[in-house]
C-alpha cells in the first residue's frame, strides 16, 4: 500500500511533528519513522488492518527495526564465515606485510585455528584481519609460497 502525498494526509503528519510527504511512499516505510505507530497510520485514511494489539507491535517493530536486523544478520553470516577460514598450524605471522608488530605478536602466542578465532583475541583489528584473510587467501590459491608448511614431498 503506497501512501500519497495529500493535503489531509501531510496535515496528519504534521500534527505528529512527521515530515510531510513530497511522493507516495509504501505504508511501512511511514511506520519506520520513529514518530509515528501502528495505531497512527490505522488513523490515517484507513490504512493498516485492524490488528489485535500484540500482532500490530510486532509488525511495528519489524518495519522499524527491519534494516538494523538485516544488519545483524549480515555480521552474523560474515562472521561463520570468518570461522570456516582456517589457519594452518604453526603458521608464521612474521612476513606477512602490513601487520603491526603488535598483531604478529598476539597472533603468534595464541595460533588462533580460524579467522573467526582470531577475531577475538583483543587487539586484532578488522584492518589485521582483512589482511591476514588475503593472505591466508593467497596461500590457498598458491600464489604465496607457502611457509613453513611445506614436506620434504613438497620440495622435489
Amino acid at each position: 500500500v503506497r501512501i500519497k502525498p495529500t493535503p489531509r494526509t501531510n496535515k496528519f503528519l504534521k500534527e505528529r511533528k512527521s515530515a510531510p510527504l513530497e511522493s507516495a511512499v509504501p505504508l511501512a516505510q511511514l511506520l519506520k519513522r520513529p514518530e509515528l505507530s501502528y495505531g497512527d497510520l490505522q488513523q490515517l485514511e484507513g490504512y493498516g488492518s485492524q490488528l489485535p494489539e500484540r500482532v500490530a507491535r510486532q509488525v511495528e517493530i519489524q518495519c522499524k527495526y527491519q534494516g538494523y536486523l538485516q544488519r545483524q544478520e549480515a555480521e552474523v553470516k560474515k562472521f561463520k564465515n570468518l570461522e570456516k577460514i582456517h589457519i594452518p598450524s604453526g603458521f608464521d605471522y612474521q612476513d606477512i606485510p602490513g601487520l603491526s608488530n603488535e598483531v604478529r605478536q598476539k597472533l603468534s602466542e595464541v595460533q588462533p585455528t580460524s579467522l573467526g578465532q582470531a577475531s577475538r583475541i583483543a587487539g586484532i583489528t578488522p584492518a589485521a584481519l582483512s589482511i591476514l584473510m588475503v593472505y591466508l587467501k593467497r596461500l590457498r590459491d598458491r600464489q604465496i609460497p607457502a611457509q613453513n608448511t611445506t614436506t620434504s614431498n613438497d620440495k622435489q
